[in-house]
C-alpha cells in the first residue's frame, strides 16, 4: 500500500531525525519542506501553538500536502520564561546553537534557581484549510546545568540536566530521548489520535 506523504515544516536536521523515528509506525512517507523546495514561515507569534499552527499551514499550502510542524523551546523560571518561543533566534540571526548557549548562560550567571523545562507544541493538518488540526503538546522538566555534558542532542540539549537521571539531554541514547522527551509526548499524542482515525475524519 501506498504511503501517504506527510510534509514536515522544519529544516532542523536534528528535529527532522527525531519527528521521522517518532512518526515510523504510522506509515508516512515523511518528508522535509527543504525537499519541496518551501521556505521557512515566519514566527511571528507570542505563543507555541500559533507559530506551529502558522508553520504547518504555510507548509500544507505550499505542497497541497498534509503538514506537520512543531514549535518548541526552552524555558527558564528564573528568566520569567524565556528564552521560550524565541530560543531558535536567543542570541539573534543567523541561527546558532553556540550563541543561544552562550547567551543562556551569561543571563543566569549568579543565578541559582536553575530550573527550566522544555516545552513543545505540534499541529497536524489534512490541508491549508482544515478546520479541525491536530494538536499535542509535551513539558520535560529539568534544569540548566553549569557546565555541557554530552554529545548528543542539538539546540540547548547539552545544557539541560535531568535530575532524576543524572544526564544532560545530550547524554541520553536517541532511542530514550525519544519515548521521553517533549517532543516525544507531543508526537505520541498525534499518533494516537492518527491511529483513532485521523484520515477519515471530516
Amino acid at each position: 500500500m501506498q504511503r501517504e506523504r506527510l510534509v514536515i515544516a522544519s529544516r532542523n536536521a536534528g528535529k527532522l531525525r527525531e519527528i521521522d523515528a517518532i512518526l515510523a509506525p504510522l506509515a508516512f512517507e515523511v518528508i522535509p519542506q527543504d525537499a519541496l523546495g518551501v521556505d521557512e514561515a515566519p514566527e511571528p507569534h507570542p505563543t507555541f501553538i500559533e507559530n506551529a499552527l502558522a508553520k504547518a499551514r504555510h507548509a500544507a499550502a505550499a505542497t497541497g500536502l498534509a503538514a506537520l510542524a512543531d514549535d518548541s523551546g526552552i524555558c527558564v523560571y528564573a528568566l520569567a520564561g524565556a528564552p521560550g518561543v524565541h530560543s531558535a533566534r536567543y542570541a539573534g540571526e543567523p541561527k546558532s546553537d553556540a550563541r543561544n548557549n552562550a547567551r543562556l548562560i551569561e543571563a543566569l550567571a549568579g543565578i541559582v534557581d536553575r530550573r527550566a523545562h522544555y516545552y513543545c507544541v505540534i499541529v497536524l493538518v489534512r490541508s491549508v484549510d482544515d478546520p479541525q488540526p491536530l494538536i499535542g503538546e509535551g513539558i520535560w522538566r529539568g534544569e540548566v546545568t553549569r557546565a555541557p555534558l554530552g554529545e548528543g542532542g542539538f539546540g540547548y540539549d547539552p545544557w539541560f540536566m535531568l535530575p532524576g537521571l543524572g544526564l544532560t539531554a545530550a547524554q541520553l541514547p536517541a532511542e530514550q530521548k525519544n519515548r521521553v522527551s517533549h517532543r516525544a509526548l507531543a508526537l505520541a499524542q498525534i499518533a494516537a489520535r492518527v491511529q483513532a482515525g485521523w484520515r477519515s475524519a471530516c
